[in-house]
């Protein structure tokens, strides 16, 4: 009986090991900021009541330019161009 419950122990013990693992290994893996990670362009955040109740410390987030929507890690955030800068043309 002692066997099963140890064997049972040491068997449990890795699967929740390695379930931990996975999770910290993924966490570093999604991208910080507000960058998306296929095309680099800004990502506008998006409202998930689900996911943001959920997990909070994850940024719901969509790309306009490229459709890619997930989540990515709170950081950084990109500075909004001056007025200036938006009205100033190349020639």
């Amino acid at each position: 009986m002692w066997d099963a419950v140890l064997c049972i122990v040491i068997i449990g013990g890795f699967f929740l090991l390695r379930a931990i693992l996975a999770t910290v290994f993924f966490y570093y893996l999604l991208p910080e900021g507000d960058r998306c990670p296929n095309c680099d362009a800004v990502t506008l955040r998006i409202q998930s009541p689900a996911w943001n109740r959920l997990m909070p410390m994850f940024r719901t987030s969509w790309c306009y330019e490229c459709g890619w929507h997930g989540l990515l890690r709170h950081g950084p955030l990109t500075p909004k161009p001056s007025a200036a800068e938006l009205t100033k043309h190349s020639r």
